[in-house]
């Protein structure tokens, strides 16, 4: 794939093969970060599973200590019991049948969807639609519950969810190139400490193989797994 001149220079600026201290990684991805935009930090962790095994699937979540630079739009849907708490703790959306209709005429309009178990009936059967959206409510996530003014409100201030690909991969978004470098320090730290307390116990051999952070337009840059202190030992 051909490259811009400008995304060039910028590669120029990684040291091939070198993996850096988080600290100085992240330093490199703010000075990378030329974008007219604040650009999205992104992190991608390739691990040691195999996804193919229900038992190796990583999946989780992680409430970031600064967030996520962006503001999420949730819908909750619930019975009239909840939506006044649903709404207090600041959802966009509240109610039930109607967003059922909306949804199966196409409506999606928001980021999160939280359900309480009894409408969990109805919501299943939008499985085909929000599943590959990746929008079905779990309760491993805590987007099936009772509690969904915790839930709006712990999601509202960066509690992200995320799930390892078919190649083994995680890739979540924990900032903005606008955040300091010890914000995007702290957030990285959070979601990877989370990672590492989630190794399954059939994963063999070296399950953190590498991490990457980049910026929407901007380079990849590897991170020292021993300096980061990741290193998960078979």
């Amino acid at each position: 794939m051909k490259q811009s001149r400008r995304f060039e220079a910028l590669q120029k600026q990684v040291e091939p093969d070198k993996e850096y201290s988080l600290e100085d990684a992240v330093k490199l991805l703010k000075k990378t970060a030329t974008a007219k935009f604040d650009e999205t930090v992104e992190v991608a962790v390739r691990l040691g599973v195999d996804p193919r095994h229900a038992d190796q699937a990583v999946r989780g979540t992680v409430a970031l200590p600064h967030g996520t630079g962006k503001t999420v739009r949730v819908l909750v849907l619930c019975k009239s019991a909840k939506e006044k708490e649903a709404k207090d703790a600041g959802a966009d959306h509240v109610g039930f049948d109607e967003f059922i209709k909306k949804i199966n005429e196409g409506w999606f309009e928001f980021d999160v969807m939280i359900a309480t178990p009894d409408v969990m009936g109805e919501v299943g059967k939008l499985g085909k639609t929000l599943g590959p959206r990746g929008l079905m409510p779990n309760p491993k996530s805590g987007t099936v519950t009772l509690d969904v003014g915790k839930a709006v409100k712990e999601i509202k201030s960066g509690k992200i969810e995320f799930r390892v690909d078919k190649s083994g991969i995680l890739h979540v978004n924990i900032g903005k190139a606008s955040f300091s470098e010890p914000q995007l320090v702290d957030n990285i730290r959070a979601f990877v400490d989370t990672v590492v307390r989630l190794k399954p116990a059939s994963a063999k051999g070296q399950y953190i193989r590498s991490i990457t952070v980049s910026s929407t337009m901007g380079p990849g840059i590897a991170i020292d797994r021993g300096i980061i202190a990741v290193e998960a030992k078979a």
